[in-house]
């Protein structure tokens, strides 16, 4: 394909951003007008029937409200710390107001509000719903305009090598002394070449190869030649294992965003935090205080008629206060950024009141496929040079929008670089500390060209070699497929909704975690994984284990487990599979086990996609593959 024009391109991008931020508070509207109160909070994107239990001031002049459901805990949500959600009452029309969730327990949820409504006291019962987040659209749109529109800079210059429309062109590369003495060859290669480039580089990072790891090490040695860095990702979570792998190291780096975004050990760190410690922040709290006791008092009516003029003077005197006061801070903000080496900060959290118009001589963007591109050049606005680590064989990011998905917004920036040019643009990283050797073999053969190699110290781990687990058929096995083919195991549709369910394979997926469990494998250390949310439901109304995850592979991406086990929900006799052709998906999943992957499904469903064939004759191969019939029956 020929590369995009310029403006067709970012116009398109426009419309795509435009595309989706409907499709999401069109959801929202959907999710709180067509579900009942218990049905929405079944979604993970809803909790209902919340009373406020406490009350605090917050992190930067926010206020910290702690909801909890009187007399239980909170059932599963996907309202974790970081999410953007809207406050409203469960009855009347007050509302809604955006607040982020800043702290969770089982019990709990704490609402972080930069204000306090009127109401607050007045409800008895509140909701939260997700919320989209429109100041990111906003950001995203105002980037790619000015990409858009750059001439005869170095912005002008990236958008040409981004756009295909010129070559990216490298250096010499040079021999440095890790400072990080356990990474690997590939590590080391991809941290050479990505410090070689002069303008974008590519770390391909598949699972469990120390992408992050490699990251932190490039990001350090970038430090010590005197540079500047920007380090980006896509969600919270992923700049915040950047952030602490760069603390621990003893770096100076400052944190962008929310505190309550922000995992609490690394809260010292954020710009919010630091701000508020500075000299200069003291002097300008105080007068702000000045300021508003001067507007009370101008406003205030006395007896006795004041002289002309003096109220207008004293209210002059006030704002001219109130601007010392903003002077002061932003000298503070100023003074934090320019003695930071790296800053980090989401891809969408980057604000141009704070940085105003600060480069820096690298731009880090990791987990690059979870971000959108429109996404990433909000980042690579203020970059002199541009590295994206991430893996395009696993999941892009998510998209609502059907249509936008369709026109292209879920392809990532790294993806379309690396389908243009991944070989003179690219690294890829190749040895993997996650996995058994067996439970790497088809996603490393499938995705990865056969390269992937298992390190020493877990090419072989099983189950059965943890502390105070039993040696059992179960545990001394890496990999273990039960093909339900023939058994009746049918998929089902969820009623009043369009996820698929299996009881009978449900069924099954308990009794093997309950015979992990009974082996000795702690309830934190096993995961169950379904590609569809109502599986997932299901397996969470009948298993109960405190510290057992289950969820669907979507939430899975980036995480591990010693032991994993997946329903693939799929038996019908039209061979349909649905969404499991994302293939995609499926490598995820296949990924997250450590110790122990165990797969349930219908072979004979799931065998119409070459995929699936594939994975099965890999399961037979290792010797992995069994029937349901020859499972002990109850």
């Amino acid at each position: 394909m020929p590369p995009p024009s310029t403006d067709d391109h970012f116009q398109r991008l426009a419309r795509l951003l435009d595309l989706e931020n409907r499709a999401e508070a069109q959801r929202a509207v959907e999710r709180r007008r067509r579900l009942k109160a218990a049905e929405a909070e079944k979604t993970g994107q809803t909790l209902v029937d919340l009373a406020i239990i406490d009350e605090e001031a917050g992190l930067g002049g926010r206020y910290l409200i702690r909801f909890a459901k009187r007399g239980r805990g909170l059932p599963w949500t996907r309202l974790d710390v970081g999410s953007p959600v809207l406050l409203s009452p469960v009855e009347g029309a007050a509302g809604p107001w955006r607040g982020v969730v800043s702290q969770r327990t089982p019990d709990s949820i704490q609402l972080a509000l930069d204000y306090l409504p009127d109401e607050i006291n007045d409800v008895e019962r509140w909701r939260f719903d997700l919320a989209n987040d429109e100041i990111a659209l906003v950001r995203q749109k105002a980037a790619m305009e000015r990409a858009r529109a750059a001439r005869g800079d170095r912005l002008a210059e990236l958008r040409q090598v981004l756009l295909a429309e010129r070559g990216p062109r490298f250096a010499a590369e040079r021999d440095e002394p890790p400072l990080n003495s356990s990474l690997n060859g590939p590590q080391l290669s991809a941290v050479r070449f990505a410090l070689s480039a002069r303008d974008v580089a590519l770390i391909h990072g598949p699972p469990g190869t120390g992408k992050t790891t490699t990251v932190v090490e490039l990001i350090r040695r970038a430090v010590r030649r005197g540079e500047k860095v920007l380090a980006c990702a896509g969600s919270n979570i992923a700049v915040d294992n950047m952030l602490e792998r760069l603390v621990a190291a003893g770096e100076r780096a400052v944190r962008l965003g929310h505190p309550a975004r922000v995992l609490p050990e690394l809260q010292s760190h954020t710009l919010d935090l630091m701000v508020e410690d500075h000299h200069d922040v003291a002097l300008a709290h105080k007068l702000v205080k000045e300021a508003l006791a001067l507007f009370r008092k101008a406003g205030r009516y006395t007896r006795a008629k004041p002289q002309a003029g003096s109220r207008q003077s004293t209210r002059q005197e006030a704002k001219a206060l109130l601007a010392d006061a903003r002077r002061l801070e932003t000298q503070a903000v100023e003074q934090i950024l320019h003695r930071a080496d790296v800053v980090c900060a989401t891809t969408t959290g980057l604000d141009d009141a704070l940085l105003g118009k600060r480069r820096f001589d690298l731009v880090v963007i990791d987990e690059a496929c979870q971000s959108t591109e429109p996404a990433c050049w909000i980042a690579i606005n203020r970059g002199e040079r541009v590295v994206l680590a991430g893996d395009h064989c696993q999941l892009p990011p998510t998209i609502v929008s059907e249509e936008a998905a369709a026109k292209g917004l879920g392809v990532s920036l790294f993806e379309r670089l690396m389908n243009r040019s991944a070989a003179s643009i690219s690294r890829r990283l190749t040895v993997q500390y996650r996995m058994h050797k067996t439970i790497m073999g088809f996603s490393s053969n499938e995705f990865y060209d056969g390269k992937l190699v298992a390190d020493a110290a877990v090419a072989c781990h099983r189950l059965c070699d943890l502390p105070s687990v039993a040696g059992t058929a179960l545990t001394e096995t890496p990999v273990e497929f039960i093909d339900t083919a023939g058994a009746g195991y049918d998929e089902e549709q969820e009623p009043d909704g369009e996820s698929r369910l299996n009881v009978q394979e449900a069924e099954l997926a308990i009794r093997k975690v309950e015979a992990l469990l009974a082996a000795g494998i702690p309830p934190q250390s096993v995961a169950v994984i379904a590609p569809y949310a109502a599986q997932a439901r299901l397996l969470r109304e009948r298993l109960e284990a405190p510290g057992l995850e289950i969820d669907s592979v979507d939430g899975f991406q980036g995480r591990e487990k010693e032991a994993i086990v997946m329903s693939l929900v799929r038996s019908n006799p039209a061979g349909e599979i649905g969404f499991l052709t994302d293939v995609r998906r499926m490598n995820v999943a296949l990924t997250r086990a450590r110790r122990k992957l165990l797969v349930i499904g219908d072979s004979a469903t799931l065998s119409s996609d070459p995929f699936y064939r594939r994975l099965f004759d890999y399961f037979e191969t290792v010797g992995a593959y069994r029937t349901v019939w020859e499972e002990p029956t109850e």
